[in-house]
């Protein structure tokens, strides 16, 4: 007996099509969570599965928001990505959804064996990733953050967000092992997001590792005195960087 998979099918949960699909998967050993593609559907989801599905129709072209948000998620959860629809239809959702960021394009009608053993691959490629850490980065600065995805992902699975407020949404859906936080950023900075973790029972334990550009003595000693694990500068080179975390991990496994 096949394991329970779970997948996220956003679609029109009316169409007769998207039901089939669900349906599918279903006999294939999927559990199927659906949402219709609209942002408020897919934001009130708690919890999302690694791997996503988008079944297209012809209402794509008025549902810009919905695909922009669509791609901000997948980045943000690093999830697997699929698409389905006709040619027409995918080519104008590759307008708002980079192909690096889509595992797999199924043009209808679908072939279900074939799209059931993609997703049995990308279920494996996530099964594996469980293994590795989960490192949360939080950093207003996109060239950080994607700087430090790529210097890190080969031994860590990685995850982004772009401000402390989205940083503490992630962590409610999403347990890490480890939150790398920039020290200085606008509405709320490192401080105050630890701060918001420590008065947070669920979040409190997650070891934090602040992230700086700033090297000077006052500096130093006020982000030491709120006792990080770590306090990194942007400016060290990666291998350092990555040395500094695989001696925390280390030890933490030692410790314990």
């Amino acid at each position: 007996m096949k394991a329970i998979r779970n997948v996220f099918l956003i679609g029109d949960t009316k169409s007769f099509m998207v039901n089939a699909v669900a349906k599918g998967l279903n006999e294939e050993g999927f559990d199927v969570l659906q949402a219709l593609p609209s942002v408020n559907e897919i934001d009130h989801i708690k919890e999302y599965p690694a791997i996503w599905i988008m079944y297209l129709d012809d209402k794509l072209k008025s549902q810009k928001d919905m695909l922009v948000y669509v791609k901000d998620k997948i980045i943000e959860n690093k999830s697997y990505f699929f698409l389905i629809g006709n040619p027409t239809e995918i080519s104008d959702a590759e307008e708002f959804l980079p192909k690096e960021l889509i595992r797999k394009v199924f043009v209808r009608p679908l072939n279900m064996a074939s799209f059931a053993a993609a997703l049995e691959d990308a279920y494996a490629e996530e099964t594996k990733a469980e293994e590795k850490k989960k490192i949360l980065i939080i950093d207003d600065n996109p060239t950080t953050l994607h700087n430090l995805q790529a210097q890190l992902e080969t031994k860590y699975r990685v995850f982004i967000v772009s401000s402390g407020i989205n940083g503490i949404s992630f962590l409610v859906k999403q347990p890490v092992d480890l939150i790398l936080l920039d020290y200085e950023m606008p509405v709320a900075d490192g401080p105050q997001v630890m701060e918001m973790m420590k008065q947070d029972v669920t979040l409190s334990s997650i070891p934090i590792m602040f992230l700086t550009g700033k090297s000077d003595k006052e500096s130093v000693v006020k982000a030491v005195a709120l006792k990080p694990v770590k306090y990194l500068l942007k400016t060290m080179p990666p291998e350092d960087l990555i040395r500094e975390i695989d001696d925390f991990f280390r030890e933490r496994r030692w410790s314990v």
